[in-house]
């Protein structure tokens, strides 16, 4: 017989679950014209709440609400308005605060999140988070006019012209805390707007030109709706073709093919129709945030300082004649003489300071350098920018008039994933000074839009980013907050997969992710060419060989190269020896394996396997590095005459072989066999195996000089 008191306390258990669980109804006050700003986190968070069977509400008075959102002062005047927030509980009312209104979004979608996971209302977690850079932007190169030229590139226009696409794109993009996307084009203004002087020009009739019109707005609107700035951001000199027939100018704008490179044309008609252009699409797209300049490319013949009164007499001339604000990247010069090849001086950096300096706007300028140069995954130390070794003439004395963003160029590694908190961590940690103010994560030679990749049959998603959802979680979190914790992206990997937990994968994506690391740090690269890490590719998409493995100068002087190595031509103190990149290549390649196969035997979803496939051929990537590298050093020490039989060297790039051969079978699982790329037109795998058979060739018939 069950007696009173357990009774009482068994009906009061039941009670109190019920009340747990009971759906929230949440009432927000805010001021009207912040409300607006935040409709796009307010329906997402309505959607969480119906689905658990809640309600929102909008209240008129601050006593009736249970969440209030309020702007606070901003702390720090020298920067931008800062997107973090702050959650505060104050009896049965929370309070959300933020800088901005896209900081108030944040905090909504995190509220979204909590309740999504199972979370009482009542008991929502307090938290106070500062973004860590105000500038948080994806490099997104348009399709159509494309810096570069290929099939690689072409066969994204449609699916770049679907706002479908963009809207899950820029979804992705709210959810990592991306805020500003940059997208670049040889000439984006002429899908934009037609010059009122130069309406000839334009390659699209009047009805065309409205559908640009509509798609852009649509574009910028959604964009904004999730507090993400957007910049259309070109190279110089470029025009339209039809400018080059009509007014008998620009003629390279006629040529097929990669026409990036040379001497530009500039003359009264070229310089007013920039400006109008600028102008006139300041103009038309109100939700447009800035624009973006280069002084490099088609402006060879032309020194730096011809170059800044070019830019000056034009596009900013442009931008100030238009009706409203607008923000403006500057990217620093690619050449400080009068050639393309990509240069720094002194000289050239002082012009560039006092040219920004003197630009006379109300905003800080963003100030674009290219953070080893076209590789910015080699290494978490800077090495190089584009051109050179930057002085400290930018940033001494300190400038209130623009702050530094690192260009984080990603041409290393596209087919295969790749996902590493602590790079980006370490990168932070070395790269986060006073005078920078955020980073832009993207390619040139890789569009995320149409995925050509994956084979139809395994392809469960959409589009291509969706392929490196990791990399994007990664990289946009942790510009937010670098103290994002690895449970969080463990839990994100366990989410996907279905895992009881994702620690394990995420320490194995961890050291896969080092592999295309390590080689475009020891194998010295500077432009897009260089160095195709994931595809052991250097300049005109030809194989790393053994003997530029040898001799190749590394970029992260942490490192010392094969050929000094053998020579006893290093800082012994400081500097890695090919030796100990081998081992740990090796170790860690190994500890791969045993993660995805202790993975394996607990069972995997068909789409976790794609993910493990990957892991495995990193694994084996890891694997034939350490044997080349082993094989390199065995082979100079005997054409150096510090050994007496090439034995070695055959034996471990015999081995090599093996590996590369498991890294084309894994690639080709449930990937196409043979895709395009910007350097290769028929890249694969499977075809470098007779450049591996090379190696042992070279190997073989090698004498001691």
């Amino acid at each position: 017989m069950i007696n009173i008191k357990s009774l009482i306390y068994l009906l009061f258990i039941i009670l109190a679950i019920g009340c747990k669980n009971q759906a929230p109804e949440i009432k927000i006050y805010a001021a009207d014209d912040l409300l607006n700003d935040l409709t796009y986190a307010i329906e997402k968070l309505e959607g969480q709440l119906t689905a658990s069977g809640g309600n929102i509400s909008i209240v008129s008075k601050e006593q009736d609400a249970n969440l209030k959102l309020e702007l606070v002062p901003q702390a720090n005047t020298d920067a931008e308005k800062n997107d973090g927030f702050s959650i505060v509980k104050n009896e049965n009312t929370f309070t959300l605060s933020s800088e901005c209104s896209r900081g108030l979004l944040y905090g909504l979608l995190d509220i979204s999140v909590q309740l999504s996971d199972g979370k009482d209302w009542n008991h929502i977690e307090e938290k106070s988070i500062r973004a860590h850079h105000d500038f948080r932007a994806i490099k997104f190169n348009l399709p159509w006019y494309s810096y570069r030229s290929g099939e690689h590139l072409a066969l994204h226009t449609e699916t770049c012209k679907d706002l479908k696409y963009w809207e899950s794109f820029l979804d992705m993009m709210v959810e990592n805390k991306f805020n500003a996307l940059t997208l670049w084009n040889m000439h984006p203004y002429m899908y934009m707007v037609k010059s009122p002087s130069y309406r000839d020009v334009s390659p699209f009739t009047d009805d065309e030109m409205k559908e640009w019109e509509t798609f852009w707005k649509e574009l910028f609107g959604m964009a904004k709706a999730r507090g993400i700035q957007t910049f259309v951001v070109n190279w110089n000199i470029f025009l339209p073709e039809n400018f080059a027939k009509i007014y008998n100018e620009a003629d390279y704008m006629s040529e097929e093919g990669d026409n990036h490179i040379g001497e530009g044309v500039t003359n009264e008609h070229v310089e007013t129709y920039m400006r109008e252009v600028v102008t006139e699409t300041i103009n038309t797209y109100e939700d447009l945030t800035g624009i973006g300049i280069t002084l490099g490319e088609r402006m060879g013949g032309m020194t730096s300082e011809e170059r800044k009164d070019w830019v000056n007499r034009t596009i900013i001339a442009g931008l100030k004649a238009a009706d409203r604000e607008a923000r403006l990247i500057y990217r620093a010069p690619l050449s400080a003489g009068t050639n393309n090849g990509g240069s720094v001086s002194v000289t050239t950096e002082k012009l560039t300071r006092d040219a920004i300096e003197n630009l006379d706007l109300e905003e800080d300028v963003w100030i674009s350098f290219k953070f080893n140069w076209s590789h910015a995954h080699s290494s978490p130390k800077l090495s190089i920018v584009h051109g050179g070794m930057l002085t400290d003439t930018y940033w001494e004395p300190y400038s209130t008039k623009y702050k530094g963003v690192w260009t984080m160029r990603n041409e290393d590694f596209f087919v295969m994933r790749w996902g590493d908190p602590d790079f980006i961590r370490d990168f932070l940690d070395l790269n986060s000074q006073k005078y920078i103010g955020g980073c832009i994560i993207g390619s040139e030679t890789y569009i995320p839009a149409k995925d050509f990749i994956t084979k139809e049959e395994y392809r469960t998603w959409d589009y291509a980013f969706e392929r490196q959802w990791l990399f994007y979680k990664v990289w946009g979190n942790l510009l937010y907050d670098p103290n994002t914790p690895d449970q969080f992206f463990s839990d994100a990997l366990a989410e996907k997969f279905n895992l009881s937990d994702g620690s394990d994968l995420l320490d194995a994506w961890k050291l896969a992710s080092k592999n295309p690391n390590r080689l475009a740090s020891f194998f010295g690269s500077t432009w897009d060419a260089t160095v195709y890490s994931e595809g052991f590719k250097t300049n005109g998409g030809q194989f790393i060989d053994i003997n530029k493995f040898i001799s190749r100068n590394v970029l992260d002087s942490s490192y010392v190269n094969i050929a000094d190595f053998v020579a006893g031509s290093y800082d012994k103190s400081i500097q890695t020896t090919p030796i100990h990149l081998a081992d740990k290549a090796e170790q860690q390649a190994h500890q791969i394996s045993k993660i995805v196969n202790a993975i394996r035997a607990n069972g995997a979803s068909a789409e976790l396997e794609i993910e493990l496939t990957d892991l495995e051929f990193w694994a084996n990537y890891g694997l034939y590095f350490a044997s080349k590298v082993r094989g390199g050093i065995a082979l100079e020490q005997f054409r150096k005459g510090k050994m007496d039989s090439n034995d070695e060297a055959v034996r471990h790039l015999e081995e090599s072989k093996t590996y590369w051969q498991k890294m084309a079978e894994h690639a080709e699982k449930y990937n196409v066999e043979v895709m395009p790329h910007q350097f290769d037109k028929e890249f694969s795998w499977r075809k470098h195996l007779e450049d591996v058979d090379k190696d042992i060739v070279i190997a073989k018939i090698s004498e001691i000089e």
